[in-house]
This record gives C-alpha cells, sequence and structure tokens, in this order.
C-alpha cells in the first residue's frame, strides 16, 4: 500500500512497524525491507527534513533538491520493495507480553501488530517569536548543514542560553562579522560563558527586534534586522538557538529510558531500554544530520534482522527438530 492510500480498519500484522518517515526511520525500513522482513512505515507527513528548501551534506543528492522531494524519492525506493506505507498518526504503543507479536501499534485509521518497532519520532525546533524570515531563507536551525553559506557574510545567532553564545563563536570560523541578539531576554548562560562569549569580536544586541527587511537583491531571503532602539542592521542569515521539542510520547508510553536533555537513551544499534524497541535519528543523542540518521537508521535495520531472523540455528536446536541425525550432532559437538 503507497502512502497516499486510506488504511484499512483490519489489524494488519508485520515483523516490523517504523514510525515517522525521516531519514532515519526510512533506512531503517529499507534494510529490514530488503533483509526480508515484513515492515511497515507510519508517516503523518511534516517533519525536519521536510521543510529544507535544499539539501546539503548528502553525498550523492544534488543541492538543489528540497527535502519534500528527497523524502518522496526514498518512499518510491520503499515503495518498489515492498515495504507497506501508511499516511497516518501513531497514537499509542503497547507491548503485549506475548512471544509474537509483542507489539501492538494504534494509530488514528487502524491497529498494527509487530515484533519490532522502531521510533523516529524526531523533534520539534522551538521558534522564537516573530518577525522571522522564511525557514532557509535567513532563519536556519543547524549549524553543521547550513554555516557554509555564510562564509564572509554578516550573520546574526538569537538566542540567550549557553548554546546561543557557543554557536556564535564557532561563526567566528566562518565570518568575522557576528552578532548575537538576546531578544530583550537577560543571557541565561554562566560566568565563565559570559566572560569567554564578551572576550570574543562578537556584538552582543540586547535590545528586541521590531521588524525586518528583505534583501532587496533577492525578496526571498531575509535583508536584517530593524530594532526597538530605532537601529538596523543587515544579516545574510543566521540561527535560531530555542532548544529542542522531543516527540516522545510514544517512548514515554513503552517505558523507554530517557536522557536528560530529552532524547532517548539508545546502544550502539538504536536499542532503548525496552527490548524490541529502537529509536534512530534526531529523537536519540548526537548530532541531528541526514547521513547520521541514515547510518543509525542501517545499522538498527541490521540489528532488528539479526535479532527476529530464523537461520542460522544451534545444532542442538536443529536435532530436536529433527533436521539433523545424532552423528551429525555428536561429531559437531566433539569438535567444538
Amino acid at each position: 500500500m503507497t502512502a497516499d492510500e486510506s488504511p484499512d480498519t483490519a489489524a494488519q500484522t508485520h515483523e516490523v512497524v517504523v514510525v515517522g518517515g525521516g531519514p532515519g526511520g526510512l533506512a531503517s525500513a529499507l534494510y529490514t525491507t530488503r533483509l526480508n522482513h515484513d515492515t511497515a512505515l507510519v508517516d503523518r507527513g511534516g517533519g525536519r527534513a521536510a521543510m529544507m528548501l535544499d539539501t546539503h551534506n548528502v553525498i550523492g543528492v544534488t543541492e538543489e533538491t528540497s527535502g519534500g522531494e528527497f523524502l518522496q524519492t526514498a518512499k518510491q525506493q520503499l515503495d518498489h520493495y515492498g515495504t507497506e506505507l501508511y499516511r497516518d498518526t501513531v497514537t499509542d504503543i503497547e507491548a503485549t507480553g506475548e512471544a509474537s507479536p509483542r507489539f501492538v501499534v494504534e494509530t488514528d485509521g487502524q491497529t498494527l501488530h509487530a515484533d519490532a518497532v522502531v521510533l523516529s519520532t524526531g523533534f520539534n525546533d522551538i521558534r522564537p517569536d516573530p518577525p522571522l524570515p522564511r525557514t532557509g531563507r535567513g532563519l536556519h536551525w543547524c549549524l553543521h548543514c547550513d554555516a557554509y553559506m555564510f562564509r564572509d557574510e554578516p550573520v546574526y545567532v538569537m538566542g540567550h542560553d549557553e548554546g546561543a553564545a557557543h554557536v556564535a563563536m564557532i561563526m567566528l570560523n566562518f565570518t568575522d562579522e557576528v552578532d548575537l541578539l538576546l531578544r530583550g531576554e537577560e543571557p541565561d548562560w554562566s560566568e565563565e560563558t559570559d566572560e569567554l562569549v564578551r572576550a570574543h569580536p562578537i556584538d552582543i544586541v540586547s535590545t528586541d527586534i521590531d521588524g525586518m527587511f528583505k534583501d532587496p537583491e533577492d525578496s526571498s531571503w531575509l535583508g536584517g534586522f530593524e530594532f526597538e532602539d530605532g537601529t538596523s542592521r543587515e544579516y545574510r542569515g543566521g540561527f535560531a538557538m530555542y532548544g529542542s521539542d522531543y516527540n516522545a510520547d510514544l517512548a514515554e508510553g513503552l517505558g523507554c529510558e530517557r536522557n536528560d536533555d530529552g532524547t532517548i537513551v539508545v546502544d550502539e544499534d538504536g536499542l532503548t531500554s525496552v527490548e524490541g524497541v529502537y529509536a534512530v535519528g534526531d529523537i536519540t543523542p548526537g548530532n541531528n544530520q541526514i547521513p547520521i540518521a541514515m547510518g543509525e537508521g542501517a545499522k538498527a535495520g541490521i540489528a532488528i534482522h539479526k535479532s527476529l531472523r530464523t537461520y542460522p540455528k544451534a545444532l542442538s536446536e536443529l536435532s530436536a527438530e529433527g533436521d539433523v541425525d545424532a552423528d551429525t550432532t555428536s561429531t559437531a559437538s566433539a569438535d567444538d
């Protein structure tokens, strides 16, 4: 079933259900599907990747590819290999306590059963108050993705906490014109950070923004901000640093352990503290990058395959099933 079709009302059973259609979830679904496991991906739409006007730092994907185009191509690949794609919202996941199916996944449209679940639910960037430019055209959220485009350009960092201060200092590696916009808030960073950031060649602007103007040469881009004290400053763009709102309700309901920052605790394969539940992408610790999320998804997919596959079996198990004779088993045991 494709993403555009309506779900059936009858319960559907799959080996793997992936929740979330971001890069990490898509990669997990690709691997489990191609490793011959019946896989469903449930995607409600939207997400940080879908907002991208351009795609950066993904080898083999051209810069002019939008996030929507990138995700749609991935879903077409999944559909080609046989992943069941549901355009739906998962409302609840419960462990059954049984060997199989291990989980019941409730959506707005139906009930799914699964032996393994992948959470790729991500987070929402906390937006500051307007006025704000368009995301990707002067308002940006990812330094590692977009700092390159601001080389030798005037740039702002918006925020008043430790993260904002440190991003402002990092941006000096790309340009010597960096302003830290507090938006009328008192700094919420430590005394040590205060001394450090003020020692760097950064203008700290305390007054709030009153308006903005567009780039006269390209009206789709920010030109700069007007401030309540009557001044104005030109910027090519900048970064808003107000934290993340993690979409972790499903993980909470399952009892998955979380870190202090809101991310889900996972091992090197993406396995959470709940057996059979994996998490990948922006909902987990680390850098929020498409290639990294895809790598996490691939690792989780392989780990799920190893946990679900039937073969190879132990000789003792095969013997008990009558698939090998006693002489073969005893010889192998002697060799071991």
